[in-house]
């Protein structure tokens, strides 16, 4: 009887997860050093010194205070940028977090208006969430309902926010007592959040980041989030296996749109304290480009708010040194977007 020797395949080598992070670390690099270069030549393009001008930037990072104001201003952007990873897991696109953002701060100022005392801020908090879900809610309900594009009545649903925010305080909620511009009365000492420390920092950079952490064992340790990547792979395989996509996707959307109303109501009660016109001052479209900087993965998406949070206040110095335009910021916010998701894309082999 003859025995038949299959053959023993040889394994391919492999690459070792060290060599495989530094490959990410130097596309990350150069990603930056891109997109820097390019700054640097629309910088001599306006006239500006750009060594001096970035250079500029980074001390005005460094000191305490502008310290201080990089955590404040990464507290919504992490919430709203939770906003956008969570959804994304299910295959959708909130684009919305602009106008969610401001739903929460709504709500949460009307129940400012009607609540005092020591329940008013929790209720606060609360209702900014349920303004946010139910906002979101609105898109994917047409989503699932009759197949409208979220990405599209997310975005158009910022600019009814908008308008719902400048009518409340142009006319019901407009402070009587107030210098004649339209804003809300200002928020009573025990419905505003807590400073941390003696610092300008608000408890609401707590709040962002257990979020933020709640996120990301939801989606990497739960059955639930298992499903939404399922549904995101793949939404038709997906219920023909039996899962409720519809339901699913509706579930993810509302929770996104809790946490953008969240960041509105942290936003409000932490720095603002009344609704103004320029109130979120973009949080939602900045909170959207950290979620793609960190390709809609919980943790890097922190990382990403933070460091946006440092260009928003770096940026300052562009005007007030540099004598640049406001938007020079946002055109080195684009360039980081473009060059990262650009050149740090995983190369196949050829």
């Amino acid at each position: 009887m003859t025995t038949q020797l299959t053959p023993t395949p040889v394994a391919s080598p492999l690459v070792s997860p060290r060599s495989g992070v530094a490959a990410a670390a130097g596309r990350w690099v150069g990603a930056l050093a891109g997109a820097i270069a390019i700054f640097s030549v629309l910088l001599l393009a306006k006239g500006a010194d750009p060594l001096a001008t970035l250079g500029d930037m980074v001390v005005s990072m460094t000191t305490g205070a502008s310290l201080e104001q990089i955590v404040i201003k990464a507290a919504p952007f992490v919430l709203a940028a939770m906003a956008v990873v969570l959804p994304a897991r299910a295959g959708l696109a909130n684009v919305g977090g602009e106008g969610q953002v401001i739903i929460g701060a709504v709500a949460g100022a009307g129940v400012g208006l009607v609540v005092s005392g020591p329940a008013a801020l929790p209720l606060m908090l609360v209702a900014g969430a349920l303004g946010g879900a139910l906002w979101a809610g609105l898109a994917v309900a047409l989503r699932v309902t009759v197949g409208v594009n979220e990405a599209v009545t997310t975005l158009l649903l910022n600019y009814v926010a908008l308008d719902v925010m400048l009518y409340l305080i142009y006319e019901p909620w407009k402070d009587a007592n107030g210098s004649g511009q339209p804003a809300t009365p200002p928020l009573a000492i025990e419905q505003r959040l807590p400073l941390l420390g003696g610092t300008a920092v608000h408890a609401g950079i707590i709040l962002a980041l257990l979020a933020a952490a709640a996120v990301w064992l939801t989606l990497r340790h739960t059955a639930f989030g298992f499903r939404l990547a399922v549904t995101g792979g793949n939404p038709e395989a997906a219920r023909r296996a039996g899962l409720p996509v519809a339901r699913l996707l509706l579930t993810a959307m509302l929770l996104g749109g809790a946490l953008a109303g969240l960041a509105g109501v942290i936003h409000l009660a932490g720095i603002e304290f009344k609704l103004r016109p320029g109130l979120t001052t973009n949080i939602g479209y900045i909170a959207f480009l950290a979620a793609w900087l960190a390709r809609h993965n919980p943790l890097p998406a922190v990382a990403a708010a933070f460091m946006l949070a440092a260009i928003t206040v770096g940026g300052d110095s562009l005007q007030l040194d540099s004598g640049l335009p406001a938007a020079t910021v946002n055109v080195l916010m684009a360039l980081i977007l473009l060059a990262v998701l650009g050149w740090t894309a995983k190369r196949s082999p050829s």
